[in-house]
């Protein structure tokens, strides 16, 4: 069974920190590409970051760059989002998100979403 379990989020202060997780299991994780999404309230989801399968190489947000950081750790089938100089506009939910494209298979998952809020 497919689970994308995230964790972290949280109020906090404008310009505090957060450090999000997202726990994976079911599928062989290093084969896939892992992003963080968020969803702000009457807004759409909109990509943070992603990271390739062997974690060489990050896209952000212009929104986030700077600020956010992506990484993971496939021997622990876990992918974070540090996110620090956080702004009332980073309140969102935010999403884990596990891809995996070939010629022939296509695999999508998604986590339930942690939910972060930036106030004072």
């Amino acid at each position: 069974q497919v689970q994308l379990v995230e964790s972290g989020g949280g109020l906090v202060q404008p310009g505090g920190s957060l450090r999000l997780s997202c726990a994976a299991s079911g599928f062989t994780f290093r084969n896939y590409v892992m992003s963080w999404y968020r969803q702000a309230p009457g807004k759409e989801r909109e990509l943070v970051a992603r990271i390739t399968s062997t974690g060489g190489s990050t896209d952000y947000a212009d929104s986030v760059k700077g600020r956010f950081t992506i990484s993971r750790d496939n021997a622990k089938g876990t992918v974070y989002l540090q996110m620090n100089s956080l702004k009332p506009e980073d309140t969102a939910v935010y999403y884990c998100n596990a891809r995996f494209r070939s010629p022939f298979k296509e695999y999508d998952f998604w986590g339930q979403g942690t939910q972060v809020t930036v106030s004072s």
